[in-house]
Formats: C-alpha cells, sequence, structure tokens
C-alpha cells in the first residue's frame, strides 16, 4: 500500500468512530425529556414479557395525539400490564393511565428549575461526546505515528495526516455543539 492509502485509511477509520461518537451522543440527547411527548422516551423501554425482557417497541405501538400525550397501544391486549409496571418502574417520571386497551403517559410541563437541571445533563452529555471524539484523534494520531516510526509513511505525510484528522475533529466537535444548542434550545423553549 503506498502512503496515500495507509493514510486515507487510517483516516477514514477515525473519522467514522467520530461519527458514531456524534451519533451516541445524539441519542443520549433524545432520551431527555422535553416537556413534549415523544416515543423515543419509553421505545427502548425493557419490558418483562413471559419471562423476557423485550423492548416496548416490539410489543406496542406509539401515536401521539398532542404535545403533551403519548398513547401506547400494545399489539397483544395481555401485555397492558406488564407495560404498564415497566413504565411505572422507569425514570421518565409519569404515572401511565389504561383504559383497557391503550396506555395514556399524559407529560406535565417542565417547571424552570427542572429545565435548568436537565440543561446541565445535557451539556455533560455533549461534553462525554466532545471527549469520545478527541480519544479517537488521540488513537488515530498514536496509529499514524506508529506508521511513520514503522518507515511505512513519511514525516511530512504524517504532518498532512494530522492536519486532516484535526480538520476531521473540529468537524465532529462541531456537530456535536450544534445538537446540543437544538436540545437546550428545545429543552428551554416554554
Amino acid at each position: 500500500m503506498s502512503d496515500a492509502e495507509l493514510v486515507a485509511l487510517a483516516l477514514d477509520e477515525a473519522g467514522e468512530r467520530m461519527s458514531k461518537a456524534v451519533s451516541h451522543t445524539e441519542e443520549s440527547f433524545s432520551e431527555i425529556r422535553t416537556g413534549r411527548a415523544s416515543p423515543v422516551l419509553v421505545a427502548k423501554l425493557k419490558v418483562d414479557y413471559s419471562g423476557y425482557e423485550v423492548p416496548l417497541q416490539q410489543l406496542a405501538g406509539f401515536s401521539v395525539p398532542d404535545a403533551r400525550l403519548l398513547v401506547i397501544t400494545p399489539y397483544d391486549k395481555g401485555s397492558i400490564k406488564a407495560i404498564e409496571r415497566a413504565l411505572e418502574k422507569s425514570e421518565i417520571g409519569i404515572t401511565p393511565s389504561n383504559d383497557g386497551t391503550v396506555i395514556r403517559l399524559a407529560f406535565p410541563p417542565l417547571n424552570e428549575e427542572r429545565r435548568r437541571e436537565l440543561v446541565k445533563i445535557v451539556r455533560h452529555r455533549a461534553e462525554e461526546g466532545r471527549v469520545a471524539v478527541r480519544n479517537v484523534r488521540r488513537q488515530a494520531r498514536d496509529d499514524l505515528k506508529d506508521l511513520e516510526k514503522g518507515g511505512e509513511i513519511s514525516s511530512d505525510e504524517l504532518d498532512r495526516a494530522e492536519k486532516e484528522l484535526e480538520k476531521l475533529t473540529h468537524e465532529r466537535v462541531a456537530e456535536v455543539d450544534k445538537a446540543l444548542a437544538h436540545k437546550e434550545q428545545e429543552l428551554l423553549e416554554v
């Protein structure tokens, strides 16, 4: 393999791992309640169904008739009690109501203090995302230096690759910052 191909391979791998870190951060943002009803908040919730831990999204359908109401419609009416128990045990902090065919979750508006707490949590998760991206950069930089020490790439090629890696890192950190700004705006919206 040529110098350019080795460097391209290392940078592609780093870019892919950085993108995964950004995606993970964005997913963790979606799990934070904003005062609006969203199936994302409960879709991956584990329900004890027939002795197995099953994600809620496999047991029920979701609809959002208005901004503060989430309706969960179980595919099997026999699972309604298990779903209700799982919702009560979860950390979403909303008591489900059930009419025998569907479960309703009414989301109360968030108070100002709770909004501020959630913003702190989101900022912390964003920082974890940035750190994950930087860790990928550090690992990729070490790999590139090993290639140079092994004589597989030149020092000029290493310098060029490090600049490209730095550019990639800044782009991914900017994506995390953009997702953070969007989530903060969502949380602080009354």
